[in-house]
C-alpha cells in the first residue's frame, strides 16, 4: 500500500460502498428503499455502485438450449426503467453480469437494446448512458481444440467428460468470467455509466467494482496487494450476489462497505432486518457444494480463517481474514467453466388425478402395463421415445380413505407429433385400463385440466457442457473494440464493446451535487417495508419441548442446487449446545447420511461440520430413476433442488440428543441446582442456564 502520514486513517477510509438491491435483474425491487439508502450513502463522498447478479444454472437448460431468457423481456425493461433513474438521479454506476439469465451473446445485446430504448424515450431527454458490453460466448473451435489436447475437465466429479458432439449439438456455449473483464472495461472507461456483462462467476462484478476503486485511490498498489484482498473482495460479492439473503429475517436487498485491505462490512436493506455474524457466516453454505472452500475462475476463496463481528448497531457485521489463492500460485493455469445445453427431443405430457381408493392401492402395478400398452401400439418406434410418471400423494389418507393422486405423465420423443400421439395412447390406458376388483369401470381417471387433454410442452433441453477449460496466460483479460488497439482480438477469448445512449450530456458527481443529494436525503421519510414485499413474516412460537427429528432441533434445513450436477443439503442448528451434541452422536455418520438420502455412500461429494454457522452439510449428485442427471430435461421435478432434504429432515434423533442441551453443557451437581432454582424463580431451565453462564457463574 501506499506510504502516508496517517496509514491507519487511510486503512480505515472505505474505497467503495455497494447497493444489491435484489438477489436477480428481472426480479423486481423497491425502488424507493434503494432511493433512500442511496441518498444517505452518495453524500460522504465514497464511491458507490448499484450491482446485480442477473443469472445461474439453477433453472435449468432451457435458456443455453433455445435461447430464451430467465424472466420475461417486460421483466427487464421494468427493473432497468427503476435503475437508470437510480443511475442518472443519483450519478452511479450500473453493473450486472450473466444478462437474461444464460450471459449469451444474444441477451447481452437484448438488454442493450433495452437500456437503449429507455434512454430515447422523451421523458429521459437528459439521460446520457455510456454502456460498456462484455460478451461471454466462445467459439466452439477453440472448445473441441483445448478438448482434444485434454485440456478440459468436468466441473467437479458428478459430470461426465466432454464429448466433441456435445459442444457441436450445443447451439451455443458460453464461459463463465472472472472480475478480469469487468476490472478492464472499468479501467478502460472510468467514466462508465452501466456494464452489461456476459456469463459471469457471480461474485465477479462486485470483486472487480472493489478491485478497480482500490486501483484508482491507491495507484502504486502492487498486483501481489491486490491479490492479498481478493478474498475479501470475492467474499463480499458471493454474499452480496444473493441480496439479502444474508440478514435475518430475509431481507430483499444488502449494502456493502468495502475498505482497502480487504475487510467488508455488509447490512440488509430492509430496516426490520439485521445481519449477525451467525447470518453471515450462514451464507457461506448457501448453493456451495462446501463452505469453506470455494472455487471460481482462476482460484478458489478460502474462509477457514474468516472472522464475523457484529458492529455496534446490531444491523451491520464485519467480516475479516477471508483468502484468495490463485490457481497460479499452485503452479496450475487459469480455468474458465464452460456452459452448454442440448435439445435431446420433443415433449408432451397429460395430467389428472385418481381417487378411487381401489386403483390407489394397485397404482404401481398399473403404471407398468401402461408403458407396455403404449410399447405394442407404437413397436415400430422402438428406441425413439421415453415415457414415465410423476405420482403426487402417495402413502396420504383422509377421514374418507387413502386420499386422492395426482398424476403426471411425461413424454419424450423425436419429434412433437410422436410424443403428443404416445402421451395420447398414455392416456387413454390410464382412463381405462383394467385392474382386479374394478367396480368404477367409466373411468380411472379425472382429466382435463385447464381445457387440456394432451399439452405439448416443445423441445427438451439438457445441459451437455459444465466443464473446465485451461487458459493461456492472459485468455482471462477482456479486449475493447475501441481501445487496446494493440491488442488483437485473436489473442482473447473474451471481447466487448462501448456505445452511448441517451442525448443527455456526461453528469459527474461533485462536491455540489453530493449537496445537493444531502438536502434530498434531509427530505425523505424512513422507509417502511409495504406488506406486499417478499421478506419473512413473523412466526408464531414453535418450540418443540421433546425434539425427535433433526428438523426439530435445527433452525435452517435445506436443499439447493450446487450447480446443475449436484443437490447440497445445508442443516444449521438451534444454538452452539445442540451443534456439538450433533456432532459428539455421531448421527450424521456418512453412513447414516447415506441410507437417510437414498444413495451409497460412496456417491456423497462432500459433507461435513462448518462451525461458524453451527451446520452440518453434505453434497450429493442428482438423481433421477437411480440415475445420475443433471438439472432439468425429462423428469424433471425439482429443478431448483429445493424440495430434496425430507430425509435428513425426518432423520430419528438418538436418546441422549433428545434430552434437554443444558444437560450436556452443565455438569450434574450444577443442572440440579439450576433446576430447582428455575422452578422457584418462574423461569425455563435453559433460559437461567444461559443468564447464569452470561454472569459467568457457570
Amino acid at each position: 500500500m501506499p506510504s502516508t502520514a496517517d496509514d491507519a486513517s487511510m486503512a480505515s477510509k472505505p474505497i467503495c460502498q455497494i447497493v444489491a438491491p435484489v438477489g436477480m435483474l428481472g426480479y423486481g425491487f423497491d425502488e424507493v428503499l434503494t432511493a433512500f439508502e442511496l441518498s444517505r450513502l452518495v453524500p460522504n463522498g465514497i464511491p458507490t455502485a448499484i450491482i446485480l447478479d442477473s443469472g445461474s444454472t439453477d433453472s435449468g437448460p432451457e435458456k443455453l438450449a433455445l435461447g430464451v431468457t430467465t424472466c420475461p423481456r417486460s421483466a427487464y425493461v421494468k427493473d432497468l426503467t427503476k435503475l437508470l433513474r437510480l443511475v442518472h438521479t443519483f450519478r452511479v454506476p450500473l453493473v450486472f453480469g450473466s444478462a437474461g439469465g444464460d450471459g449469451t451473446d444474444e441477451h447481452v445485446q437484448l438488454m442493450g437494446e433495452i437500456i437503449e430504448e429507455i434512454a430515447a424515450k422523451e421523458e429521459n431527454k437528459d439521460y446520457h448512458i455510456k454502456a460498456i458490453s462484455i460478451f461471454s460466448g466462445i467459439d466452439k473451435t477453440t472448445i473441441i481444440q483445448r478438448l482434444h489436447a485434454g485440456r478440459i475437465t468436468g466441473c467437479g466429479p458428478c459430470v461426465p467428460p466432454l464429448t466433441a458432439s456435445a459442444v457441436e449439438e450445443s447451439p451455443r456455449v458460453v464461459v463463465q468470467v472472472g472480475p478480469e473483464p469487468f476490472i478492464d472495461a472499468m479501467e478502460a472507461h472510468p467514466d462508465f455509466n452501466v456494464i452489461i456483462g456476459g456469463r459471469a462467476y457471480d461474485p465477479a462484478p462486485y470483486a472487480a467494482y472493489a478491485a478497480f476503486q482500490l486501483k484508482q485511490q491507491h495507484g502504486d498498489v502492487s498486483s501481489s496487494d491486490i491479490q492479498e484482498r481478493y478474498g475479501g473482495f470475492l467474499h463480499m460479492g458471493k454474499i452480496m450476489e444473493c441480496g439479502g439473503q444474508c440478514s435475518a429475517p430475509k431481507s430483499p436487498g444488502a449494502i456493502a462497505t468495502v475498505y482497502p485491505s480487504g475487510v467488508f462490512d455488509i447490512r440488509p436493506m430492509s430496516p426490520s432486518s439485521r445481519c449477525t455474524p451467525f447470518s453471515v457466516a450462514a451464507h457461506a453454505l448457501y448453493e456451495n457444494a462446501r463452505p469453506d472452500i470455494l472455487r471460481g475462475p482462476g482460484g478458489a476463496l478460502h474462509l477457514q480463517k474468516t472472522k464475523y463481528d457484529q458492529l455496534e448497531d446490531g444491523r451491520t457485521v464485519r467480516v475479516s481474514g477471508s483468502r484468495y489463492q490463485s490457481s497460479k500460485a499452485g503452479g496450475s493455469p487459469y480455468q474458465f467453466k464452460l456452459e452448454g445445453a442440448r435439445v435431446v427431443g420433443y415433449r408432451s405430457m397429460f395430467m389428472g388425478s385418481v381417487r378411487d381408493h381401489i386403483l390407489i392401492s394397485q397404482i404401481d402395478n398399473l403404471l407398468p402395463r401402461i408403458k407396455a400398452y403404449v410399447a405394442e401400439q407404437h413397436a415400430e418406434d422402438a428406441g425413439k421415445w421415453e415415457l414415465d410418471f410423476h405420482v403426487y400423494g402417495k402413502g396420504q389418507s383422509t377421514a374418507q380413505g387413502p386420499g386422492e393422486l395426482f398424476v403426471i405423465c411425461e413424454v419424450l420423443a423425436q419429434s412433437q407429433a410422436l410424443a403428443t400421439s404416445l402421451a395420447a395412447k398414455a392416456r387413454v390406458a390410464m382412463i381405462h385400463g383394467p385392474y382386479p376388483g374394478m367396480k368404477a369401470t367409466a373411468g380411472n381417471f379425472a382429466f382435463g385440466i385447464g381445457g387440456r387433454m394432451e399439452i405439448e410442452l416443445g423441445p427438451c433441453a439438457k445441459f451437455a457442457v459444465y466443464h473446465l477449460m485451461d487458459l493461456e496466460p492472459g485468455e482471462e483479460r477482456l479486449a475493447l473494440s475501441d481501445t487496446n488497439a494493440s491488442i488483437k482480438f485473436a489473442d482473447r477469448l473474451i471481447h466487448g464493446s462501448v456505445a452511448v445512449f441517451g442525448k443527455g450530456q456526461p453528469l459527474p458527481q461533485t462536491a455540489a451535487f453530493r449537496d445537493s443529494i444531502s438536502q434530498l436525503r434531509d427530505s425523505l421519510p424512513e422507509p417502511k417495508i409495504s406488506s406486499a414485499t417478499f421478506v419473512m413474516p413473523s412466526s408464531k412460537n414453535t418450540s418443540i419441548t421433546t425434539p425427535k427429528t433433526l428438523s426439530d432441533v435445527a433452525q435452517t434445513l435445506r436443499s439447493k442446487n450446487a450447480g446443475p450436477f449436484d443437490i447440497t443439503i445445508d442443516v444449521i442448528f438451534t444454538s452452539e449446545a445442540m451443534f456439538h451434541s450433533i456432532m459428539k452422536s455421531n448421527l450424521l455418520s456418512p453412513d447414516t447420511v447415506a441410507r437417510a438420502l437414498g444413495i451409497a455412500k460412496e456417491d456423497i461429494v462432500w459433507m461435513g461440520f462448518f462451525k461458524p454457522a453451527l451446520a452440518f452439510k453434505v453434497t450429493i449428485p442428482r438423481f433421477r430413476a437411480g440415475k445420475k442427471a443433471p438439472a432439468g430435461s425429462f423428469m424433471e421435478n425439482d429443478v431448483h433442488g429445493s424440495q430434496q432434504h425430507l430425509g435428513l429432515a425426518t432423520l430419528k434423533l438418538p436418546t441422549p440428543v433428545v434430552s434437554s442441551p443444558v444437560k450436556f453443557v452443565l455438569s450434574q451437581p450444577w443442572h440440579n441446582l439450576v433446576v430447582s432454582a428455575a422452578a422457584i424463580c418462574g423461569m425455563s431451565t435453559i433460559a437461567l442456564a444461559k443468564y447464569l453462564a452470561k454472569e459467568k457463574w457457570v
